[in-house]
């Protein structure tokens, strides 16, 4: 772990998968008509990837279908003003192997959106990079303590 400024520290690979794991909710960028475009999406992680359940014939399932995406997943305490970001960058697959298929259903990831959603991208973090923000107060805590 290193810092790039007095309150950001920068997370080593494990740390950012522990983060995100933590959290239901994150967010999917992908190019929509050349455009780039931001999704909140649910997702869990499965052996490092990150997991997205959709509509097969929506337009995130058809936008991210072997594309390269970004996916930011964080947690903020804004009262404290600390939190973390972290952000993957890799190529999205559509799950088509029907057992990994039915295995995915089983791993509790069920989407926030109604209708049937029964397809899922896969995203192979390539670039996985996250940092904590504290403040100086929470720095100098952790110090003493």
């Amino acid at each position: 772990m290193y810092s790039d400024g007095s309150a950001l520290e920068q997370m080593s690979r494990d740390e950012c998968l522990a983060l995100m794991a933590s959290v239901p909710v994150g967010r999917i960028i992908y190019t929509r008509r050349a455009m780039p475009a931001v999704e909140v999406v649910n997702f869990a992680l499965d052996h490092g990837d990150i997991v997205i359940r959709t509509a097969r014939d929506g337009k995130l399932a058809a936008a991210a279908r072997g594309a390269v995406v970004a996916f930011e997943a964080d947690s903020l305490d804004l009262a404290q003003r600390t939190g973390w970001s972290v952000t993957a960058v890799g190529p999205a697959h559509e799950v088509t192997d029907a057992g990994e298929a039915a295995r995915l259903q089983t791993i509790g990831l069920n989407s926030w959106a109604p209708g049937t959603r029964d397809h899922f991208i896969r995203i192979s973090p390539v670039i996985l990079t996250g940092r904590h923000l504290r403040t100086d107060r929470t720095q100098s805590a952790q110090r003493s303590g």
